[in-house]
């Protein structure tokens, strides 16, 4: 058989990555809004506090099914657009609708429902996003082109959590409505974060030329049989499959039979179908191999997560408490501080809406630093390797949770949100870094899809739990929500010391310098 001769992929000077990230620019001004308005719009139509989590779940379920399969047939498409780009297209024109309707919605439950089709809109541009790194650039500029995607997601950030504030304090556009309304200031936010997402996302796709699939195939790595023989080996049976299919519909049931007769939260129910859909999931998949019918989007999907590499499943444990944490935030930050530092719990108050207004603030400022630190992470990751440098980052952030309770006065949690700032920089860029490096090629795709798994498992775990836990032990305090948060990125810097990744060692692979030519 003819030897083929593989080559290094070239490297990107300043300006190609720079457009090709650009489009992240659009997407976080989406899911700024979302994270530091659904909150508000959800209380101000009528939800408890105790209910915001189970009305969040729909984003992190809709993550759960979206990616993968964005990711599995990505990695199969090529046309006019490229592989990426016909995803970023479609999911800009969604997202960019849904976002204009968001904060129409005139019920909660509409409201609910909305937050699924704009959450899944999203989804569908940022997930091929994550692979098109892996696609363009080489190993040793990985980590410079996931910087560049957090120094966006800070960027828009800034300017899309604190557009509700600038529309009320410059502008002079009305900060409250009669109950029951949102308030004008949101809804304009909704309206120009719609204009912007799509802008940004048309500016990628038109700036930057795909690789073609036999262009891939000719760069060194491509191959995973030569590159990463640890993924390609394929060792679960049909048997394998139902037995642990079965095992899992089993607990689930137990837990919810304990759910009804011990009469415990009824948000637990979560988790227990959440675990008999993949115990249904394993028991299909190992009748679709007893079968010999595999060549399906289903079956690749939850075969690839049971053969994923070593150093993924050593990250998912990272990412599960990371995200965790985030997510204790993002749904409890809102409530934390109206309550805890501006004494009101009245969604109609001033005092509320000028501290959920400080709220959006607060979430500018933790993007604008993750905007600085992203150009900083890179060169810390140079000097102590990225599992050290991810290890520091996420213990400042999770100081800077934890400073909540501690600080009376608002204006000083900006000081806060500087460690929260750097730990969100390095989540979005240090993991995805070690990780593509561990990852074939043709598998990009699906496999960062499989990634957003340990992304959205932990943050169904907090819809289930974090309520309850505020109920219960926290005496209706969300200011400890965001205390366990900080705790738990505590915990997950911990865990980042025991990932594999040689080539992310100091002065190795944790290179981020960019091609000096070419734009």
């Amino acid at each position: 058989m003819k030897h083929q001769t593989f080559r290094e992929k070239p490297q990107l000077g300043f300006w190609q990555i720079w457009n090709m990230s650009f489009g992240f620019l659009g997407i976080q001004f989406g899911f700024a809004l979302q994270n530091s308005n659904v909150s508000r719009i959800f209380q101000t139509l009528g939800a408890d506090v105790h209910d915001i989590p189970i009305l969040w779940i729909a984003a992190p379920i809709t993550g759960l099914l979206v990616q993968p399969l964005v990711g599995y047939f990505s990695d199969k498409t090529w046309g006019p657009l490229g592989r990426r780009r016909p995803y970023f297209l479609v999911g800009a024109i969604l997202a960019t609708v849904s976002l204009f309707f968001m904060p129409n919605s005139p019920s909660l439950w509409v409201a609910a429902g909305m937050l699924w089709i704009m959450d899944a809109s999203i989804n569908i541009s940022m997930e091929p996003f994550r692979a098109f790194v892996g696609d363009m650039l080489p190993d040793r500029q990985r980590t410079s082109g996931f910087a560049m995607q957090s120094f966006f997601i800070g960027f828009g950030a800034i300017v899309a959590s604190a557009l509700p504030w600038i529309m009320a304090n410059w502008i002079g556009i009305s900060n409250t409505a009669m109950p029951g309304e949102i308030p004008d200031s949101v809804k304009f936010s909704f309206y120009i974060g719609a204009v912007v997402l799509f802008a940004a996302v048309l500016w990628t796709i038109f700036t930057t030329r795909e690789y073609s699939p036999q262009e891939l195939e000719e760069f060194k790595g491509s191959h995973p049989e030569d590159a990463h023989p640890e993924v390609t080996e394929r060792v679960r049976s049909a048997r394998q499959y139902i037995r642990g299919g079965i095992i899992w519909l089993l607990a689930s049931a137990i837990l919810s039979i304990l759910i009804r007769f011990l009469h415990l939260d009824q948000e637990l129910y979560i988790l227990g179908g959440s675990g008999a859909t993949f115990g249904i999931l394993q028991i299909v998949s190992g009748r679709m191999k007893a079968m010999k019918n595999t060549q399906n989007a289903l079956y690749e999907i939850v075969d690839d997560l049971f053969h994923m590499p070593k150093t993924m499943k050593q990250l998912a444990i990272v990412q599960f408490f990371s995200w965790f944490a985030l997510f204790a935030m993002w749904i409890y930050a809102t409530s934390a501080v109206t309550s805890f530092h501006y004494g009101a719990v009245e969604t109609a108050s001033s005092a509320y809406n000028d501290g959920a207004d400080w709220v959006g603030v607060l979430f500018a400022a933790y993007n604008g630093f993750a905007a600085v630190a992203a150009f900083m992470i890179p060169v810390l990751a140079r000097r102590t390797g990225r599992k050290q440098a991810h290890l520091i980052n996420l213990c400042i952030g999770g100081a800077g949770l934890i400073s909540f309770v501690f600080i009376r006065d608002p204006a000083w949690l900006v000081l806060s949100m500087v460690g929260v700032g750097i730990a969100w920089a390095s989540i979005l860029s240090v993991p995805y870094a070690i990780l593509s490096g561990s990852l074939p090629a043709d598998k990009m795709g699906v496999y960062m899809g499989i990634f957003n798994f340990f992304i959205v498992i932990p943050q169904i775990m907090a819809a289930s739990v974090i309520g309850i836990l505020v109920r219960v032990l926290f005496d209706d305090k969300a200011i400890y929500a965001l205390v366990l948060g900080g705790v738990f990125l505590v915990i997950a810097g911990v865990a980042t010391l025991f990932v594999d990744d040689e080539a992310g060692a100091a002065g190795e692979g944790g290179d981020v310098a960019f091609a000096s030519a070419g734009h």
